[in-house]
Parts: C-alpha cells; sequence; structure tokens
C-alpha cells in the first residue's frame, strides 16, 4: 500500500505493480490519482540558461542568484513535503525573503481561520463515521477529488451510518450550476446566483432565527430545516464559495457559530497546501504571505499576484507548483524577466523560462516524507522506486549550505 499525492485526500490505500524501476500499473486509485502516480511523462533536466549542466553547478548557481538579489520571493509549496516547506521557511529566514505558497489566492483565507479556530472543524473520519448531513458548497468535489464522496463522506457505512446513503445520509450541494456532485445529491441542490453566495448565507441564517426569506422562502427554509435537525454535519467549502465571499468570510464563520453540531472544512486541492499553512503559521501566525526580516511581516503586497504586479521581487524560487499555468498573462512578461529557479520532477510551463531548473524525485514515489490532508492529519509518504534523483527537501539543504 502507498499514499497517493493526486490531492488533499492522501488516500493510503493504493496498490501499485513495479516494473524496471516504474510503476505500471495502479490500483484503487481515482483517474486523478492514478495520473499523478504513472510519474512525469517528460523529467525536468538540471539547466542553467536553458542549457543543461550538472546537478551541483545548478544548484550553485541557484543559491548565488538567491543570495546576490536584493527581493527574492520563495513560491510554491503546496505540492511539496513538509520537510521540505520546514527547510524552504528556514531558507526564507536565511535570505530575509519573502515566502508564500498558492493558498494565498484560494483556500488560505479559510485555513487560517480554523487554525485559528474560528471555525468548528473535524477529521475526515468522524465524518465518514458520524455525519448524517453533508453540504458540498462552491465544490464539485465529483471531478477534484474524485474518492471525497465514497472513501469519506456520502457513500461509506461509518460506525454510526451503518445504513449508509440510502437511509442515513443527506448530501446537499449549494452552486452556480448543476455540478457531477449536485447530481448525486437527490433533489438537495440549490442553485444560486453568480456570487450569490452572500445573499444566500444571510438569507439562510435568517431562517435559522425564525425569519421568512425575502426569496426562495421555502427552499430555504427547507434547507435550515435540515441543518437544524442534523446531528452531525459538515459544511465542504470549495473555491467557488471562497471566491464569492472573500472579503467577507466572517459571514460564514456566523453560520458556523448558529449550527453547533456543524463543521467547516476547506477544499484543499494540492496535496500538502494545508502543511504548509500550518508550518508558516506555527512559526509566524500567519499561513502565507510573509517577508522575514528581524521579524515575520504579513502583508497583502507580499502575495505573489501583489508582488509581480508592483514589480518588487527580484528573484523567484518555485518548488511545488507551477504558477505561469495559472497567473494573469499580464504578470508573465515581468516574471521572464527576472532570474526564476525552478524546482520540480517535470518539465512545466515555468520550467520553460526558468533560468535555473534543478530536477526533484517524486515525493510519495521515489522520496518519502509526510504531508498533511486536508482534515490537519499527518500522513507519511514512502519512497517506492528507486532513482538517482534527490528529495525536494535535500535540494533546499544544499542550497542553504552555499550560502
Amino acid at each position: 500500500m502507498i499514499t497517493c499525492t493526486g490531492c488533499s485526500l492522501l488516500c493510503d490505500d493504493i496498490d501499485v505493480v513495479i516494473e524496471n524501476h516504474r510503476i505500471k500499473e495502479v490500483r484503487n486509485a481515482c483517474r486523478r490519482g492514478a495520473a499523478k502516480l504513472k510519474g512525469c511523462r517528460n523529467r525536468l533536466r538540471p539547466s542553467i540558461d536553458q542549457t543543461p549542466a550538472d546537478i551541483d553547478t545548478s544548484i550553485k548557481r541557484a543559491a548565488l542568484i538567491l543570495k546576490n538579489a536584493r527581493s527574492p520571493m520563495l513560491y510554491g509549496w503546496s505540492n511539496s513535503t513538509c520537510e521540505a516547506q520546514s527547510n524552504g521557511i528556514k531558507l526564507a529566514k536565511k535570505l530575509n525573503a519573502i515566502i508564500d505558497d498558492t493558498s494565498s489566492f484560494c483556500q488560505g483565507l479559510l485555513i487560517e481561520k480554523v487554525l485559528k479556530k474560528k471555525f468548528r472543524a473535524c477529521s475526515l473520519d468522524d465524518v465518514k463515521n458520524k455525519a448524517d448531513v453533508l453540504v458540498y458548497w462552491g465544490s464539485d468535489a465529483q471531478d477534484s477529488q474524485p474518492r471525497h464522496l465514497s472513501r469519506f463522506s456520502y457513500f461509506p457505512r461509518g460506525e454510526s451510518r451503518q445504513r449508509g446513503y440510502e437511509e442515513d445520509r443527506i448530501a446537499i450541494a449549494i452552486d452556480v450550476r448543476e455540478s457531477n456532485t449536485a447530481k448525486i445529491c437527490k433533489g438537495h441542490f440549490y442553485r444560486i446566483p453568480l456570487k450569490g453566495d452572500r445573499e444566500f448565507i444571510l438569507s439562510l441564517t435568517g431562517a435559522l432565527s425564525g425569519k421568512v426569506p425575502k426569496h426562495d422562502a421555502k427552499r430555504i427554509l427547507e434547507l435550515a430545516d435540515i441543518m437544524k435537525k442534523a446531528e452531525f454535519g459538515a459544511i465542504f467549502v470549495g473555491i467557488g464559495l471562497t471566491y464569492s465571499i472573500k472579503d467577507d468570510v466572517d459571514i460564514l464563520v456566523a453560520l458556523g457559530d448558529m449550527l453547533p453540531n456543524f463543521h467547516i472544512l476547506p477544499m484543499v486541492g494540492h496535496y500538502n497546501m494545508r502543511g504548509f499553512n500550518e508550518a508558516l503559521f506555527k512559526e509566524t501566525g500567519f499561513v502565507n504571505r510573509v517577508r522575514f526580516d528581524s521579524t515575520a511581516v504579513h502583508e497583502n503586497k507580499y502575495a505573489i499576484v501583489e508582488a509581480l504586479k508592483q514589480k518588487s521581487i527580484d528573484a523567484l524560487l518555485v518548488t511545488g507548483s507551477d504558477p505561469l499555468s495559472c497567473l494573469p498573462g499580464s504578470m508573465i512578461s515581468y516574471l521572464a524577466s527576472i532570474p526564476v529557479i525552478c524546482i520540480d520532477p517535470c518539465v512545466t510551463l515555468t520550467s520553460k523560462i526558468s533560468k535555473i531548473t534543478i530536477p526533484s524525485a517524486v515525493s510519495g514515489i521515489e522520496s518519502g516524507g509526510s504531508a498533511v490532508r486536508m482534515d490537519g492529519k499527518v500522513i507519511e509518504l514512502s519512497g517506492i522506486v528507486e532513482n538517482n534523483y534527490l528529495a525536494d527537501t535535500e535540494i533546499l539543504s544544499r542550497i542553504m549550505e552555499e550560502l
């Protein structure tokens, strides 16, 4: 059995068949996980200025770039092991650098609320064993985390839910479209207009207080009644909801306070985003967007999007992410104008514009370590395929040694 790093569920019941130091067959994984476990089709090679180089020279040159930069940023981390994340934070402190991750423009807001205990949270095992009402809000788990409903929420027969989804559980979807998850919810789909989440939350909190909503009163009162009667409920918050209420997250906190039997879990995408958030929070009290100097300073201008927009960084180290694949096009020209150091197992869009590329082992296949599941549980990863690549944490250690 191995652990899949295809998403933040970190499913640890995966069987593989290995042949000639490669994974030939994957069993139990979803389509997303199976693709990840079969590894890179195009492995990254060490290079300097897009010219092949040896790994030692690439590491030395990367360290020199970071040492000479006035305002370097270390970015990514969500697809890196906990050990690499810890070394990344140490490296940022040593350089007085900015450090940020992919959560700065998605679920970081909610994870920070969880870590500050503003939301009532629980484990996925609690959901499987106890939950009778499941709410997927702005989240299409069937597509983004294909085993979520089958392994942890709606379909399993848990300790207190032996009759399963047929009698013991209600699944609810709240979304702007009828997603694949919504189609499973057996009539409990609530379609809302684009960016209509805030108004829907306010109507729902009103209904929970006994007020009749102005719009769609029957349906919202029905939902409020289901949620009030829940013995153990879980709201899975997707980025659809997060983006919609990012300027007013406290209304979700207020909704959670009105539902004492409900628990709120951000639907984290990348396999170890929460691991980075927890590590940086423990170090600084913040989950992202931090600059180290004499103290750790947290400001929005230290988010990668703002830093590129303001052209305030002059070197970028990327590991566990491919920012070029998701950043606005207007920022790509500046990103291409500064030295980028890319640490990754695979060729990516970011590696194609990088001054330095350093190939790493594939975590959970070629190297071990640990990661934090979306609910906060630490999961161990194993290296099962023989290879000559350095793990991400080893590369960062060697960069620090060169400074």
